[in-house]
């Protein structure tokens, strides 16, 4: 049996609710002839607080599951959060020295820290290293940090870091294309890279979908629906204003539902207030409560500000799994590509309120048009978003062998 070591900085833990990629992974990767070990933080990044495990909840996984020291910050972005996982891929290299060396190691990127030292691990004992790249930094840090040249010195020794991490890997998994291309220019080792989107289990989904659905919507309403961080990369406030401009032509029964939370959540809450549109803001939900109250709604919406380093991004894969016609306003050409591809909504002018009102109103109009990409949306779905399949490379990455197909 293989001895498989999955380090994974921001993934989520037995009692947590969530959707896990690499928790998912684990288990279906851990019925097939493969020892499965997850190594992740002892803090959770969702929370911002030191998570504690119950034997019972450890008991429930078929995967064996260790928690490494990390301090811990309030902060997405702060010199404390670098600080803590410095600390974090200090506490990997102790737990590594005194490891059996494992065949194969998978490893998330980012945290840089932490990939970093399972890479230097990787190629000094000569061990199969497959990175899995979940977001790009410092592109991501760098559209807080805007300023020309300056950021790109403030930035250059995570650059380092990364391009590291990117080189040394033996195989190269990401949620997007996007993200595999940044790492292919400097990899020398790999002719291609492993494109699998985030996306969620079908099957699953529907089971929530259909224990969690609520009754009591107003049938005379249209829910315009938001899931995710309430932070910097998110332009909110442009979606408020869209939906101002929509109230003030009369229209006054479109309900904007935000399902998440973050540190713009009171500015948010403040500015839908001072523009008097019908808004629910529920805080984080447990992921079947999400589930269900989001295939209740009408219309999805990505706004995503400009700049942004993300690309196909967790959010969209949940709105295709509900049949949602989306409204985005994200600049990613990939994700811009496969709305105009599949025919699932509108792609929109960032920062633009007036653009985002009139194709909001649009689908508001046209109850068949959104029945048309409503369907279309499941399509992506299922071709594009759904686990059961898609994954099937992820585990043929495992076995070095494109031709295996596992049904686990």
């Amino acid at each position: 049996m293989k001895d498989l070591l999955f380090i994974t900085h921001f993934t989520q833990v037995p009692g947590e609710q969530g959707n896990g990629r690499f928790n998912y992974i684990a288990e279906k990767i851990n019925k097939i002839d493969y020892d499965v070990e997850i190594v992740t933080s002892n803090f959770s990044h969702k929370k911002k607080k030191q998570r504690v495990v119950t034997q019972e909840q450890l008991n429930e996984s078929s995967y064996k599951l260790t928690m490494l020291y990390e301090p811990g910050y309030k902060n997405n972005v702060s010199i404390r959060r670098f600080y803590s996982h410095y600390v974090m891929s200090k506490s990997l290299k102790k737990y590594l020295q005194n490891r059996k060396k494992p065949d194969i190691i998978y490893c998330s990127v980012p945290s840089l820290d932490v990939a970093k030292v399972a890479a230097e691990y990787a190629k000094k004992n000569n061990i199969k290293f497959i990175i899995d790249i979940q977001d790009l930094w410092p592109e991501a840090f760098k559209m807080v940090f805007n300023f020309p040249l300056i950021s790109d010195i403030l930035f250059y020794p995570m650059k380092k870091k990364a391009d590291y991490i990117y080189s040394t890997a033996d195989d190269i998994v990401a949620v997007s294309q996007t993200y595999a291309n940044r790492a292919l220019q400097i990899n020398n080792k790999c002719k291609k890279a492993h494109v699998v989107f985030l996306g969620t289990d079908l099957d699953y989904f529907d089971r929530l979908s259909k224990n969690n659905k609520l009754m009591n919507k107003p049938e005379n309403e249209i829910w315009l629906v938001y899931i995710g961080t309430l932070g910097y990369s998110y332009d909110l406030t442009c979606v408020i204003n869209a939906l101002r401009i929509i109230k003030d032509k009369g229209i006054k029964n479109i309900k904007f539902v935000v399902m998440g939370d973050g540190p713009l959540e009171e500015k948010f809450k403040n500015y839908a207030k001072k523009q008097e549109i019908n808004i629910e803001f529920t805080g984080r939900l447990e992921y079947g409560s999400m589930v269900g109250k989001l295939v209740s709604c009408d219309i999805a919406v990505n706004p995503i500000k400009a700049g942004s380093a993300g690309s196909i991004i967790n959010k969209v894969g949940d709105y295709a799994a509900a049949g949602l016609p989306v409204l985005n306003t994200q600049e990613s050409f990939e994700y811009r590509s496969l709305i105009d591809k599949y025919q699932v909504g509108f792609n929109c002018k960032n920062n633009d309120e007036v653009d985002l009102a009139d194709k909001l109103l649009k689908l508001y109009k046209d109850e068949n048009l959104r029945k048309k990409m409503s369907n279309n949306s499941r399509r992506l779905a299922r071709e594009k978003f759904d686990r059961s399949e898609t994954y099937q490379e992820i585990f043929r990455v495992f076995c070095n062998n494109d031709d295996l197909n596992f049904n686990v």
